[in-house]
């Protein structure tokens, strides 16, 4: 079906969905500049901006996932373009962050392969451009990612390699990495280098200084750090029998601090928070932090807040003599499956 004909046609009816698709799909070749400018550089932060922030209140799929594919195609292909040389290192930088936040999303959908090679692109420029910061970020990412597949001895090695240079990295990001390590650790079940790295994450963070941070690390604040440090202590509560109480007091502050800007962060703590309870405490309880989580996934294209709904769909069948957690089930099963 071409273009012309549907122009011809009075509505949609007479159309296949595989026909619009084809329809719709760009004919013309990827425009791209002659020169860079400070127009594309302006551009190139703005994407990034818009895409970090609706993969924060979304989740990384759907329109959020075609965006993503397509901010990326157009920014790797800025890179061989004659760029004057004094803008060049601002280019990489720009590229760089396009790479993380479009990297974060496609990890987010579980197009993992993406993702990796979203943050291998940002990491290369991070490094020619001379840009720790952003190094330092995207290394916490490819940590983060690994040990959610489940291979926390790689997320290690990354996790390590942001800290390099540590001096020339802010508290913040230093919080940030150890946050990292401390969640290998806690994959790994080794209790010991858990609360170690959990330590040297609360004491760096204790240190932060938002002025001192880049625009992008304004995500990590206390809200952010104890959701991220209590994911490391939940694995030694499910899996090593530790005190389940320092991770559930860190997912509450989460839970109450996050605002609706970081909806998915929310949610997954708050999931992490209801298994936990439902692991370890009370079920009755459990089911209602998992009726809350849901309130706030039900919005989401998330896989990685799926999973932990079904995470908590598994500890709660558990209970099978509750009836409040089989409906907890059921609307867990409906959700994802949505």
């Amino acid at each position: 079906m071409d273009r012309r004909a549907f122009l011809a046609t009075s509505g949609l009816a007479a159309f296949a969905p595989l026909d619009l698709v084809r329809l719709v799909t760009p004919t013309a070749p990827l425009e791209a500049p002659t020169q860079i400018r400070p127009r594309e550089l302006a551009q190139l932060k703005s994407m990034a901006d818009l895409i970090h922030r609706l993969d924060n209140e979304h989740g990384g799929g759907g329109v959020v996932r075609e965006l993503s594919r397509g901010a990326m195609t157009w920014g790797a292909s800025l890179l061989p373009i004659p760029c004057p040389e004094p803008l060049r290192p601002e280019l990489l930088a720009s590229v760089a962050r396009l790479g993380i936040v479009v990297g974060a999303s496609q990890f987010d959908a579980y197009a993992h392969d993406d993702a990796r090679v979203s943050f291998r692109l940002a990491a290369e420029c991070a490094e020619e451009a001379g840009e720790w910061h952003l190094r330092a970020k995207t290394y916490s990412f490819m940590a983060r990612q690994e040990i959610w597949v489940g291979d926390p001895d790689t997320g290690l090695t990354h996790a390590e390699k942001g800290l390099v240079r540590s001096d020339r990295l802010t508290a913040t990001e230093r919080a940030m990495l150890h946050t990292a390590r401390a969640r290998a650790f806690g994959k790994m079940r080794d209790v010991s280098n858990t609360l170690r790295a959990v330590g040297e994450a609360d004491a760096a963070f204790e240190q932060s200084d938002p002025s001192q941070d880049p625009p992008w690390m304004a995500y990590y604040d206390h809200a952010q750090h104890h959701g991220d440090t209590a994911h490391a202590l939940f694995d030694l509560a499910i899996h090593a029998d530790k005190d389940p109480g320092q991770a559930a007091r860190r997912f509450e502050i989460a839970v109450t601090e996050h605002g609706d800007a970081f909806a998915r962060s929310r949610a997954i703590s708050g999931t992490k928070l209801a298994s936990l309870v439902m692991a370890k405490g009370d079920p009755r309880h459990a089911v209602a932090l998992g009726h809350r989580a849901l309130n706030d996934v039900g919005r989401l294209t998330s896989c990685r807040a799926a999973d932990d709904l079904r995470e908590l769909s598994r500890f709660a069948g558990r209970h099978r003599n509750l009836s409040e957690a089989s409906d907890l089930r059921e609307r867990i099963a409906a959700t994802v499956q949505a």
